[in-house]
């Protein structure tokens, strides 16, 4: 991969781990991290509270398509180094992650406009390289020239679960049957989708991390990425 600076794509499912990974992986190679995801949950937050999308996943195109290009979604890291997204310069973070906005993301996400957008936004981060970018068609559509692609994956059961003790944390009410059954519909939905549909790259290594640790994970990483990166990870405790 030479010793220059990379773009490294980190595609796959729900509840894969991929952003946490993807955050380490930026941190320890000194990169920078995206979070094609939080752009899509922005827009998702933005459609559902402005009445452009309703609980069942209608959608009103035509205004929703003409203020996409006058809002502004931007991240910005809070005093943890934890990164937080804004819209309109309001943090609106707690608001994306919520199982409503999960629920009716991969209906936006759908959209042609909003992919095109988007993927706009995302490539024009990487201009100079040196970054970390996870979603589910980086690999594929948005940088598929990318030097190193990576495709995670894990058990519906086990990604459930995972989701399941997030939203519980969170002081959700969310049963582990509605979360599981909520994972398979947007599972379905990304690999259905017309435009730009999840899938694995040709040339992506999978990461199955059914009963992975963080910290094998990582050692699975550097044994790509050595000798010509040093990755050092401060992994979070426990």
């Amino acid at each position: 991969m030479g010793s220059g600076k990379i773009i490294i794509a980190i595609d796959g499912y729900s509840s894969t781990g991929k952003s946490s990974f993807a955050k380490l992986v930026a941190k320890g190679l000194g990169y920078i991290y995206a979070d094609s995801g939080a752009l899509y949950r922005a827009i998702t937050y933005f459609a559902y509270n402005n009445g452009f999308i309703d609980d069942r996943g209608a959608i009103d195109e035509e205004p929703l398509k003409k203020l996409l290009k006058i809002i502004k979604i931007s991240f910005r890291n809070d005093r943890g180094g934890n990164s937080r997204t804004f819209l309109n310069g309001d943090d609106i973070e707690a608001g994306i992650r919520t199982s409503q906005v999960s629920g009716l993301v991969s209906k936006i996400a759908e959209l042609g406009f909003v992919r095109e957008h988007v993927n706009a936004i995302l490539k024009q981060m990487a201009i100079d390289k040196g970054i970390v970018m996870d979603g589910r068609d980086i690999g594929t559509a948005v940088f598929p020239n990318a030097e190193l692609k990576i495709f995670m994956t894990a058990t519906p059961e086990v990604r459930a679960q995972r989701r399941f003790l997030e939203l519980q944390a969170k002081g959700s009410k969310d049963t582990y049957e509605k979360v599981l059954e909520d994972l398979k519909k947007r599972d379905y939905i990304d690999e259905h989708r017309e435009i730009d549909p999840l899938r694995r790259a040709k040339d992506a290594i999978e990461l199955d991390n059914t009963f992975m640790t963080m910290e094998e994970e990582i050692e699975w990483l550097n044994k790509i990425l050595l000798p010509n990166f040093n990755l050092e990870v401060e992994l979070p405790k426990q």
